[in-house]
């Protein structure tokens, strides 16, 4: 042998040393955080407009755990920013946000916090800077009616009436997203019974506001022919509001607890969400039930069970919990990982957790759109049996499928995976793709009404959970779903953005939407070589930075020339999701996907440091309404790198490329 191919020999041996010890390291980690009954759930962060409210929830119906509350504003001090914003953003390293800037100032004054302060006087700077409160966001502006700082002309006109409109008109309940449904029901009753805050402790906040409150006339503001007629359409529905007889109110009132109550879904609370709680407690509240009432009493716990303690004396509320996606995902990675007894045994205990949780009898709100289809999806979280989601479905039944074909425990899933896959083929959307929550979920006039600044009040397909789709439609391989893949593969051609990529409505951003959809035409047989296919290839390697890793900023969701760019800062679940997406494209001997492995190998924790074994990083992952409401999920640095790693290590083993250093 000469040198040459001795030197390459040591080489290929160092990689795979380096490359199977780093597995190893990330596969015992994740292992370590499996919780005993066999499911994960890892920490589900967000901004502080959440933690906020909840410190305002409590003095909303005057039971305020005086404890919690310090440790809620703890964690949100520590939040602010300390440069010359002075406020609060939405995301690490975002700007300064006004409606979380209010919710957090008023959340910190009633907790306590002297207006004087350095950090309070900082917050009311910026706000007063930005035209003061009265330019927050509707939901903020809702709240603050609530609480009395701000007349009821600055919020939309909600009647709770609207629970009477017949299907056919152009707003009604089965037209919005499951999160909107469930959180404007009770809303409804607050806002049109006027609802007021208890606030035992009497705090307010007009030294927020530029105008005073009462004399403020510029709180909505049109910018399309529809939006104004909305406006109009609000006007007049106001003036007559003292018109509505009162026995249509009641009628009203009666129908929507009739709709909130049956789906309050135990301790795992309305929607699973954390808005569409706080708005069924406090409407319960204001409709008079005790607090000791079961409903009531139950709906507290839900918001309870919430909270994050953490060690440092901080805890933060989160919007929901996440375990059956994680334990989807962290169970896929261990597969890839390793075949190992105990690594097999975790796995087959994530199977037995996730199983029972799938949803055979139920129809949840997405068969208004689909009568006569059968139930079979899974959830987002512990439980929501009225809304199971399209991507969680096809995570795991798409796992059951790859973990357990050929084997002997083929027979005890294949019935779930069936009912999964027609579940799935059901809900998909006219135009061929599929959305989270709901078929056909598409009208965009509602996103004009003055309710609707945020502009999420709809669930309509996109290209990540479209691809999620097929990827599991690919490898189950059914005959009867060729036309449902064909139709689902012509919608992502034409989602197809000029310059390759794909937004990301569920990930941060073009990088998770572009890998999601290459990872599911990859696994439906596409030609991976063809021109627009090799486009998103392309971009993804275009976007890697000079480090070998790749990053993107949620700036993007503001300005798409941010795509797939976060002014080359590097980030571990960005670097797994495009080495992903190019191994799906057969791009495992590439010098791009050499260099993101290597980033990857370098990043991974010490012992001794946060996570260790695993990926860390404070960077925002994932947007819950883009442009409005993000997210960080704290397994996506645990379980993605590693599946990334173990991919490329199985892809790779037949043909070694060149060795990692």
């Amino acid at each position: 042998m000469d040198d040459a191919a001795t030197l390459d020999e040591h080489r290929t041996q160092a990689r795979d040393t380096r490359l199977d010890q780093a597995i190893e390291r990330a596969r015992l980690a994740l292992l370590a955080r499996q919780r005993e009954d066999g499911h994960w759930c890892f920490e589900f962060e967000t901004d502080c407009t959440i933690s906020s409210e909840y410190i305002l929830m409590m003095h909303f119906i005057d039971e305020i755990d005086d404890v919690l509350q310090e440790k809620l504003a703890r964690y949100i001090r520590l939040k602010q920013r300390t440069d010359t914003h002075g406020g609060w953003p939405l995301y690490h390293d975002g700007a300064l946000d006004i409606s979380c800037t209010v919710k957090a100032y008023y959340a910190l004054k009633a907790a306590g916090d002297d207006p004087a302060a350095p950090h309070m006087r900082r917050a009311r700077e910026a706000i007063l800077a930005l035209g003061g409160a009265a330019k927050a966001n509707v939901f903020t502006r809702i709240l603050l009616a609530m609480f009395g700082q701000v007349p009821w002309r600055a919020t939309p006109y909600v009647p709770v009436e609207i629970m009477l409109f017949p299907r056919w008109a152009p707003f009604h309940l089965d037209k919005v997203s499951y999160w909107a449904r469930a959180t404007m029901v009770p809303l409804f009753i607050l806002c049109s019974l006027k609802a007021r805050a208890k606030n035992p402790r009497n705090i307010g906040i007009v030294e927020l506001f530029v105008t005073p409150p009462e004399l403020e006339r510029q709180y909505f503001s049109s910018t399309t022919r529809v939006s104004r007629l909305f406006l109009l359409l609000d006007k007049i529905g106001r003036a007559c509001d003292p018109l509505v007889p009162a026995a249509l109110r009641r009628k009203a009132i009666r129908r929507a607890e009739q709709w909130f109550l049956p789906r309050l879904n135990g301790e795992d609370g309305l929607g699973a969400i954390f808005p569409p709680m706080v708005n069924a407690l406090e409407a319960m509240d204001l409709l008079g039930y005790a607090k000791d009432d079961p409903a009531r009493a139950t709906c507290l716990r839900s918001l309870q069970k919430l909270i994050v303690h953490r060690e440092d004396g901080t805890a933060f509320c989160q919007p929901c919990v996440s375990p059956v996606w994680d334990t989807g995902w962290a169970a896929m990675a261990l597969l890839r990982a390793s075949g190992d007894a105990v690594t097999q045994a975790a796995v087959q205990k994530a199977f037995d957790w996730l199983t029972p949780l799938q949803e055979l009898e139920l129809k949840g709100d997405w068969a208004a759109q689909a009568p006569d289809l059968a139930p079979g999806g899974w959830a987002f979280q512990y439980a929501n049996a009225y809304y199971p989601d399209l991507d969680d479905t096809a995570v795991v039944a798409g796992l059951l499928h790859v973990a357990t074909r050929g084997t002997t425990r083929d027979g005890a899933y294949r019935e779930r995976i069936e009912r999964a896959a027609d579940w799935l083929v059901g809900m998909q959307s006219a135009n061929g793709g599929f959305a989270a929550f709901d078929r056909n979920n598409t009208h965009y006039h509602i996103n004009e009404i003055p309710f609707a600044d945020h502009g999420a009040m709809l669930d309509p397909p996109t290209e990540d959970v479209s691809g999620r789709v097929l990827a599991f439609l690919g490898v189950l391989g059914r005959e009867q779903d060729r036309h449902a893949i064909a139709r689902c593969i012509a919608y992502l051609r034409q989602a197809q953005l000029t310059d390759g990529s794909y937004w990301g409505r569920w990930g941060t951003n073009y990088i998770y939407g572009t890998w999601s959809v290459l990872a599911g035409l990859a696994l439906v047989g596409e030609d991976m070589q063809q021109p627009w296919i090799r486009k998103s290839v392309d971009w993804l390697r275009e976007r890697q930075h000079a480090d070998g890793g790749w990053g993107e900023t949620n700036d993007s969701y503001f300005d798409a020339s941010l795509r797939g760019r976060n002014g080359g800062v590097s980030t571990p679940h960005s670097t797994a999701w495009a080495v992903l997406g190019l191994l799906a494209a057969g791009e495992h001997a590439s010098e791009s996907v050499q260099r993101g492995i290597r980033w990857l190998l370098d990043d991974q924790q010490a012992p001794g440091e946060p996570e260790a074994g695993l990926w860390h990083h404070p960077s925002f992952n994932a947007p819950g309404f883009p442009r409005v409401f993000f997210l960080k999920y704290h397994g996506y640095t645990a379980y993605f790198p590693l599946w990334a790693l173990a991919r490329y290590r199985q892809l790779s083993a037949e043909a070694p490329p060149q060795a990692i250093g």
